[in-house]
């Protein structure tokens, strides 16, 4: 009976320090992602980055898109049926946010 019995106190010790390995390792925390974020972009329009479409169709003014990019310099088109309303280029650094403010004609100062 005592060899069963130190049988499964080494098993209970073998899974203990086993389990408790992960105890002392933390997740390293995924780097923020890097963004652009457009607001004030007119109702109707697309958004493209470098050329290409990005997005949805926005549905209010007032309302933000936000648009993961690689580092880097991006450039930004509004676009409103086949018309370039608005165009920005901009640097992005990694795990940035720049935020693009879409001026239009009643808000332009």
């Amino acid at each position: 009976m005592t060899w069963v019995f130190r049988l499964k106190i080494s098993l209970l010790i073998a899974l203990a320090l086993l389990s408790g390995c992960s105890w002392f390792h933390k997740a390293k925390p995924l780097p923020d992602p890097t963004q652009l974020i457009v607001t004030g972009a007119p109702v109707d329009s697309l958004l493209f980055v470098d050329g290409v479409q990005t997005g949805h169709s926005t549905q209010a003014s007032n309302r933000t898109q936000v648009l993961e990019v690689t580092p880097g310099t991006h450039s930004l088109e509004v676009r409103l049926n086949d018309i370039v309303a608005y165009r920005e280029s901009t640097y992005v650094a990694p795990h940035d946010k720049v935020v693009i403010t879409v001026l239009s004609g009643n808000t332009r100062n």
